[in-house]
């Protein structure tokens, strides 16, 4: 059963007003101008994150600034919060209002089970201000005791999708500094525990640990190896150290730039043993250089179509969105304060693409996705037409 996503609604979501059964496919790579709405739709899964581990009051006093401000033009127009995601045979559905004091209730959550034998719903209630997916996930279930409810199943799809952020590579970044060296069992969303989780690797999978070392080296042709090992005055500790091409000097993490620190991240989190069934990059192009950007590509597109992990990918780099087919993309246009979401269709471009690539598409604003004054969104509508 797959616990990638099949489509989903968000409603009353920032500047997402209504998005409705929307189809995610293997490779998803959003592009629009700044401000159209593609880190909104990265962050609702953000906060989904958040939301079922029962952290959600926390994230929106911490990180979202309140309920008020995550509801599409604030709470005198959008009264709830609505999520609908389908994925394998399951569902999780969700409702929050806002209440007085800036936060948000469920006014409704479930579980779903769709299959061949009959629909489960499992109401999880209404009233409460934390999810109680993650309470109902241990629960028996009432047709056959021996296995799992629908709870289980839906908390564990959700619990594995991940959002990775790696801009963070300034020098007090968790990912340059020392961490414990058995925080190793997954790669943090911040690659915070990189150089535990690549130690790892190295003893328990050789292979994959070889194939991050080769493409790290086409990236940088400086880079040997990592050196990985022990703090020795504190072996319960571990830091991220390289060596390069004809020296044994340890280098720190501090010694790499931010675009080869950054590049590191992606491609283990890619090229990882066990990835995730769905994950999503924000901006992954940020700092690296353009043929970096052709490896990032081809990473990504090895990750979802030979190893069955869903990408969904935010982006304004015209260099990588080259390195995808029409069907992976989806332009995000902003109208009236409204973000709207539409995926690209190749037959539409077929001429175009002739003698363009998707990015000189895109600067040439035939793709729609670019400024432009408030108006009707400019989707690639009429595309099949050539202009010169």
């Amino acid at each position: 059963m797959s616990d990638t996503i099949k489509k989903l609604t968000i409603e009353g979501f920032k500047s997402i007003r209504k998005l409705e059964d929307f189809e995610l496919r293997p490779l998803n790579v959003l592009i629009g101008a700044n401000g159209a709405g593609k880190s909104n739709f990265v962050g609702f899964f953000r906060l989904l994150h958040e939301l079922i581990e029962q952290r959600l009051q926390l994230a929106l006093a911490t990180t979202e600034g309140g309920a008020d401000a995550c509801l599409y033009l604030g709470p005198k127009i959008t009264q709830r919060f609505i999520a609908k995601l389908y994925f394998g045979h399951n569902a999780y559905e969700f409702a929050l209002v806002p209440t007085t004091d800036n936060r948000f209730i469920f006014a409704e959550e479930s579980a779903v089970f769709e299959g061949d034998f009959g629909n489960h719903h499992t109401s999880l209630g209404s009233g409460h201000a934390e999810a109680r997916l993650a309470d109902r996930k241990d629960e028996p279930s009432v047709q056959f005791p021996q296995s799992h409810g629908v709870p289980h199943y839906v908390y564990k799809a959700i619990s594995s999708w991940v959002v990775y952020h790696f801009h963070d590579t300034s020098l007090t970044a968790g990912v340059r500094r020392q961490t414990l060296i058995n925080d190793n069992e997954f790669l943090r969303p911040n690659a915070e525990n990189l150089a535990a989780f690549l130690y790892r690797i190295r003893d328990t999978n050789p292979k994959t640990y070889t194939q991050i070392r080769d493409v790290v080296r086409l990236a940088a042709p400086f880079f040997d190896d990592f050196k990985l090992r022990p703090i020795p005055t504190n072996p319960d500790m571990i830091q991220l150290e390289w060596q390069q091409k004809d020296s044994d000097y340890p280098f720190l993490a501090n010694q790499l730039s931010d675009g080869t620190l950054r590049f590191i991240c992606l491609a283990t989190a890619l090229l990882q043993p066990k990835r995730p069934p769905t994950v999503l990059f924000d901006e992954p192009e940020l700092g690296l250089h353009p043929y970096a950007l052709t490896l990032l590509g081809s990473l990504v597109r090895q990750a979802a179509q030979q190893h069955g992990t869903q990408i969904i990918i935010s982006t304004q780099s015209a260099p990588l969105l080259n390195e995808f087919a029409p069907e992976d993309v989806i332009v995000v246009e902003r109208h009236q304060g409204e973000s709207m979401f539409q995926r690209l269709d190749s037959s539409q471009l077929s001429e175009w693409l002739q003698d363009y690539t998707l990015g000189e598409l895109w600067q040439k604003n035939v793709l729609g996705g670019r400024p432009h004054p408030e108006g009707t969104p400019e989707f690639a509508s009429d595309v099949g037409d050539r202009h010169s």
